[in-house]
């Protein structure tokens, strides 16, 4: 029987801390879930900005975001959202924003480097909340990943297994590429700026290869891939508070993603004892 993993990446293979800015409120949201933040609302648009984060802070603070990106020609992925909306719709809104400056984004860099700095492998991710109704960006956002005790060790597992790892995640590429390396994953696997949608349709797509998919994951734009996947896996290993209709998809509820490689030894030897 061959059997695929996938997994999503912040908060289940990577310990993550985010942080958010209310622009309308001038106030920072530290250890806040983006994703759920995102959710909340059906206007609310997750993007992430392929920007380099030294780039950024040595930009000038009081400068618009949106002059900043168009200056740079910077691009967008979307991460997550509750509403299909088309990229040229998001990017009217984003290139147009008149109320987001650098410094709002630096001041969420800022936070997260203090909190994440002392690990000796970090990926730093930025991007933004757009509100398609209030036309704007209503929070700048930023995240820092490290890998999760036992990652690099259950991906080796896997392999040693026969069993393939792959990547779907909502984070830019080329910070998951570096975090895949680390782990073992070839990239050729890794998946990025995946929207629930896309997701889920990474998890199809595969259960035409493999005659079992099982998807790991944490948060609630994993929903749809855990829906589409054979075995539902929902990891508890990141703090924080998970909406019930992850517990209600997840055939099995883990504490760390180290327990996916019991799981899927346990799969094989059931399929063995079948045959024999």
């Amino acid at each position: 029987m061959s059997v695929a993993v996938v997994f999503d990446s912040a908060g289940t293979l990577l310990n993550t801390y985010r942080v958010a800015k209310d622009i309308c409120n001038k106030k920072l949201l530290p250890g806040v879930e983006t994703t759920t933040l995102t959710f909340s609302s059906q206007d609310r648009v997750l993007i992430v900005l392929p920007i380099h984060s030294k780039d950024l802070m040595a930009a000038p603070g009081g400068c618009l975001l949106s002059d900043y990106l168009v200056e740079h020609d910077i691009g967008f992925g979307v991460s997550c959202t509750r509403k299909i909306t088309t990229a040229e719709e998001i990017g009217d809104v984003l290139y147009a924003d008149k109320r987001v400056n650098v410094e709002d984004l630096q001041e969420c860099i800022r936070n997260v480097w203090t909190v994440c700095r002392q690990e000796s492998v970090v990926t730093l991710n930025s991007g933004a909340i757009i509100n398609m109704a209030q036309k704007g960006i209503e929070f700048t956002i930023s995240a820092g990943g490290w890998p999760f005790d036992g990652a690099k060790e259950a991906i080796t597992a896997l392999h040693r297994l026969g069993v393939p790892a792959f990547i779907a995640s909502g984070d830019r590429v080329t910070k998951l590429e570096k975090m895949a390396d680390h782990l073992g994953i070839p990239r050729d696997r890794v998946n990025g700026v995946a929207t629930p949608t896309v997701k889920a349709q990474i998890v199809n797509d595969l259960r035409e290869e493999y005659d079992k998919v099982i998807m790991v994951g944490d948060g609630i734009n994993d929903l749809g891939a855990m829906r589409s996947a054979d075995i539902a896996v929902l990891t508890l290993q990141q703090p924080g508070i998970r909406p019930a209709e992850l517990y209600k998809e997840a055939d099995y509820v883990v504490k760390s993603v180290g327990e996916v490689v019991t799981l899927v030894e346990n799969l094989l030897q059931s399929q063995r004892n079948l045959r024999s």
